[in-house]
């Protein structure tokens, strides 16, 4: 984000404004700085989302020719519980947006004015109503979901198909094959019709009733068992459970007790076919085997608030994020996993971790999502290098304040813009891009600096 007076009043060079460091004058306001972005597109449904998952489709890794297309499913939190549902969503024209010509070419640059203002115009409203040429475009599939949903995710060996956690206490698991076919076959013009809007009733593959309690914790093994999907939830009584399935049901339900309070997130192993990690507001973070029986094999305290999320790497088996509800999040080594041994930490977002992710192609990078309504990507394996900022900050054409030594060398790109942050994913096949949902709806984005 730049900062520039309002208008009225003689424009400065615009300044770089650091979230939680800079404050805003009367005569200020934060200005969008489109060169920052490869990409930034926002859509929005009629209600808002607490959860969302990327579906990976047929189209091939490490995707790098524009547009893009990705698919998605997020579940809403409406004003009934009979007015919820699963959206199964297809993004297309996901193009790159305007940058800034060189300085000089004004007559170019009045062009590009032009095409950023229709852009402006375009982004942040509903999808549903058709597109011009180019423009993106959100196709919508809906499927009536019992209670809102706290979150959702897709099996990764299968990613038709998708668990849910309803607020009624029940996790769900739904095949949306359907529903993904109809999106992939239809077209820009077709979009606003009746399958848009039309909220169909599917029946779920199948119905956890077995918690007491709602809950948020919710994961898919992503190692196959001898042919078996295993899948977990947990649970604000401080239970977890685990599904496996038997041919196209779920069953054999496990119950694992440890958690003192509720439990906030799961993450399985991403090599090892019986090990999870739970996380929780008992501050602690849990690593289980599930042939050890109901109880963790070790419990670390890991935060002194609430741990609200874990992310294991699937790239350094080894590695272990965890946020907390200090607005802190820390670095583990399993390998030498106890009490205060994190190997980095941060205490950058002013308010509760929402969400932490590593990167599915960079080993060192991670994203966090918070309640202060920021999305930060990291780069743990930089380093500060006082000369390097020093040279960078005299070759910039942009007045730029020297960062402060509180403000992390690791943290590379502030996304900003919506409120109330829940959730921000890396695409798996689409290297930088990320999606975030908020409670004015979606962000699609790729930093230019990944």
């Amino acid at each position: 984000m730049a900062r520039d007076p309002k208008k009225g009043k003689k424009k400065n060079k615009s300044q770089v404004w650091r979230p939680g460091v800079d404050e805003l004058a009367e005569d200020e306001e934060l200005e969008f700085d489109s060169s920052a972005y490869d990409c930034l597109h926002a859509f929005r449904l009629e209600w808002p989302c607490l959860s969302c998952s990327i579906i990976p489709d047929e189209l091939g890794p490490d995707r790098k020719t524009w547009p893009h297309s990705m698919l998605m499913v997020a579940g809403t939190q409406a004003s009934t519980p009979q007015a919820n549902s699963l959206a199964i969503m297809r993004f297309t024209s996901l193009s790159k947006t305007y940058k800034p010509p060189a300085m000089g070419d004004e007559e170019e640059e009045e062009d590009e004015e032009e095409s950023d203002s229709d852009m402006e115009e375009e982004e942040g409203k509903p999808n549903l109503g058709g597109r011009k040429a180019g423009k993106p475009v959100m196709h919508l599939r809906q499927i009536q979901h019992p209670g809102g949903v706290n979150r959702v995710r897709c099996c990764v060996q299968n990613p038709a198909i998708v668990a849910s956690w309803s607020d009624n206490s029940n996790v769900l698991v739904w095949s949306l094959t359907e529903q993904v076919q109809s999106l992939l076959g239809e077209t820009a013009e077709a979009v606003g019709g009746a399958s848009s809007t039309r909220v169909a009733k599917v029946a779920p593959l199948a119905t956890c009733t077995e918690h007491k309690d709602e809950g948020f914790a919710l994961d898919w093994s992503p190692v196959q068992d001898n042919g078996k999907l295993k899948l977990l939830s947990g649970d604000c009584k401080g239970e977890i459970h685990l599904q496996e399935s038997s041919g196209a049901a779920m069953a054999g339900m496990t119950r694992f007790k440890g958690h003192a309070s509720s439990v906030e997130d799961v993450q399985w192993s991403p090599v090892e076919a019986t090990v999870f990690a739970s996380c929780g507001v008992d501050q602690t973070v849990r690593i289980w085997d599930t042939r050890r029986g109901a109880n963790p094999v070790l419990t670390v305290k890991a935060h002194d608030a609430d741990v609200n999320v874990i992310s294991w790497s699937r790239l350094t088996a080894a590695h272990l994020a965890s946020g907390c509800d200090d607005g802190s999040f820390r670095v583990w080594d399993l390998r030498g996993f106890k009490e205060g041994g994190f190997i980095a930490g941060f205490t950058y977002h002013k308010s509760p971790i929402t969400s932490i992710e590593w990167s599915p192609h960079e080993a060192p990078a991670i994203v966090t999502s918070s309640a202060d309504n920021q999305v930060a990507v990291w780069d743990l394996s930089v380093e500060r290098d006082t000369e390097e900022e020093a040279e960078a900050m005299a070759a910039s054409e942009t007045a730029v304040a020297a960062p402060p030594d509180e403000l992390p060398a690791q943290l590379m790109f502030v996304h900003q813009g919506q409120n109330d942050v829940k959730e921000a994913h890396w695409h798996p096949q689409i290297p930088g891009m990320l999606a975030s949902t908020a409670g004015d709806g979606f962000n699609i984005f790729r930093p230019n600096n990944l």
